[in-house]
């Protein structure tokens, strides 16, 4: 069963509907929604693909960084958030394929639960951030309990609002021309508490992003001057990386968000364009979250792997790799 996201005040079908039955019809003037949530699954099931793909590809180092690893807050940060995206793409599959058959309450439960992977991931990933940043800055204090605070107030405005846009959605079961859809309608401000809870993600993704960008940049400058570089420079490199990719991928899925509201797009949702655009912005955000997310942490371990067997200095690099309560032996701490 596809899930149709509309507002059902204003969607042209609006007279037809009835709460107390599933509406059967081969109507052809349900065609262009009935196209548009097969073009909408085509690009959602690329992205459940690209999470298993991409969980099936790290596994080996996932078993050998992680797994066999001391367990620590980070492996189990990682665990939860791999395996809650691999729970992601599999449920939202199951609620998107058109092909598919629910009842009402049970694509209402599944995408309530899709909603809900989302809103408890994000918190997750702010976790892991604020370790990487309280680790580049020489586990400050002061940066950590301002991280804290930031992140404890966008975390609790962010469950917040998801939990109050839970008790105004309702869905309804359609059967189009063979085809199972379940159409949602967002009563009251959802809207706008949705725009508050992506305003408020991207103001903690752009804070973590500028201090990361600007310590990193104190310590390469601190290393130039001092003509070193060697480990401490390499994993400020490696947090770089990974820390820029993802926040890349938010960025994507910011500027796919604000398109969304230009007259082009929201003219004619049913649209190829406008189905195209939503799906491009699903894989964007279903990478950011699910595959990006992990790599957080794996590829940090992936380098502090290689230290380990390339240098027998490789144990100033072990707090940066998370082993925690373990500081590095180099004049730069991290």
């Amino acid at each position: 069963m596809n899930a149709i996201v509309v507002r059902l005040s204003s969607s042209p079908f609006t007279p037809i509907l009835e709460y107390s039955m599933t509406i059967v019809s081969n109507d052809p003037s349900w065609w262009p929604l009935i196209n548009a949530s097969l073009i909408s699954s085509y690009f959602i099931v690329a992205g459940s693909v690209a999470i298993i793909y991409d969980w099936g590809l790290t596994l080996g180092k996932e078993i050998e960084l992680i797994w066999r690893q001391r367990w620590s807050l980070m492996t189990f940060l990682y665990l939860s958030v791999r395996y809650a995206g691999i729970g992601f793409a599999v449920i939202i599959i199951l609620f998107s394929v058109p092909t598919i058959s629910m009842t009402d309450a049970v694509s209402l439960n599944m995408y309530n639960a899709y909603d809900w992977i989302s809103v408890v991931i994000e918190p997750l990933l702010g976790v892991i951030i604020i370790a990487r940043l309280h680790a580049m800055y020489q586990r400050s204090r002061k940066v950590l309990i301002f991280l804290v605070v930031i992140f404890l107030a966008i975390t609790i405005t962010n469950v917040v609002i998801p939990a109050i846009s839970t008790t105004l959605i309702t869905g309804e079961e359609f059967v189009l021309s063979g085809t199972y859809e379940c159409i949602f309608d967002f009563g009251g401000d959802s809207l706008f508490l949705d725009s508050t809870t992506w305003i408020l993600g991207t103001v903690w993704e752009v804070l973590t992003l500028c201090l990361a960008v600007w310590i990193a940049l104190k310590h390469f400058r601190e290393l130039r001057q001092h003509s070193t570089s060697g480990i401490i420079g390499d994993c400020f490199t490696v947090l770089m990386k990974t820390h820029v990719s993802y926040f890349v991928s938010f960025l994507a899925v910011s500027c796919f968000e604000i398109g969304a509201f230009s007259p082009t797009i929201s003219a004619n949702p049913y649209s190829l364009e406008s189905q195209s655009y939503a799906g491009f912005s699903q894989i964007f955000q279903s990478v950011q979250l699910f595959v990006l997310g992990p790599r957080l942490i794996l590829g940090v371990r992936e380098y502090h792997a290689e230290l380990v067997a390339n240098s027998d200095t490789a144990s100033a690099m072990t707090s940066i790799a998370f082993q925690e309560r373990v500081h590095v032996s180099t004049g730069s701490s991290v």
